[in-house]
């Protein structure tokens, strides 16, 4: 499988670096490079991409007013040298939000999880009986039944690390394995116990148990951080002050 993309960057340098990391990757192919999103507007028009590669300060339309007037939006992967857009990053379900300037190695784990999440929608695109709903589930019962490549299986409620939704599915990561299904999250999040799960972001639902630490708007799970989406944040923090000592 091989992703098209789409650098967008006012910085002739960055262009030049972006341009440089992407040419290393094999499963990668550079559309064109533009130096403003007006210019990248006109080229999705007539070419639509896989993945964009977006800075957020630039001149006339900046990276995060681009992405939110796409009807259709590739994946995206910021790259910016300004840590406070973060959130606006994480709020537009972008993949990763890169810091300049930006190690080869990040760039690679960035679309690293681009290219996984492509495999898996492809690999799920064929319409058979890949998935459907889990079994009726209570507040005491300890795991959940959800069909996955052409089985049904068994999760055990305790492994779920986190839900990641993903269109029309959601990615359930456990403490062993990813197990995608055909599901939307509020139908998974009807089947989950509330005291020990929460959705905290339109993409993602956590294991509260498995919470490790909290930061402004930031969830650790294991080595992953997750966002708290804004209409969220309210009632999970609730939830935390609840426990504070």
């Amino acid at each position: 499988m091989q992703l098209t993309c789409l650098a967008v960057d006012d910085e002739p340098l960055a262009l030049d670096l972006m341009r440089s990391y992407i040419g290393k990757i094999p499963f990668l192919k550079l559309v064109k490079t533009c130096a403003s999103a007006l210019e990248a507007m006109s080229v999705l028009q007539t070419e639509p991409v896989d993945l964009l590669f977006l800075d957020i300060e630039m001149p006339e339309l900046t990276g995060v007013q681009f992405v939110q007037s796409l009807s259709h939006r590739p994946a995206i992967i910021f790259t910016t040298a300004y840590p406070q857009y973060a959130l606006d990053g994480f709020t537009l379900d972008a993949v990763d939000y890169l810091l300049k300037p930006i190690p080869f190695d990040r760039f690679l784990k960035a679309v690293n999880k681009v290219y996984e999440r492509a495999q898996l929608q492809q690999q799920h695109a064929a319409p058979a009986p890949v998935s459907s709903m889990p079994v009726q589930n209570s507040e005491n019962e300890d795991f959940i039944f959800v069909k996955a490549d052409y089985k049904t299986i068994r999760v055990n409620l305790k492994d779920i690390l986190f839900i990641e939704g993903l269109k029309d599915y959601v990615i359930l990561h456990t403490v062993s394995r990813k197990i995608i299904t055909l599901l939307s999250m509020n139908k998974i999040m009807e089947k989950l116990p509330h005291h020990e799960f929460a959705r905290v972001h339109r993409s993602y639902i956590v294991s509260l148990p498995h919470i490790e630490a909290i930061e402004k708007s930031r969830i650790k799970i294991k080595d992953l951080e997750i966002p708290v989406g804004d209409s969220y944040r309210e009632e999970f923090m609730k939830w935390v002050e609840s426990k504070n000592l």
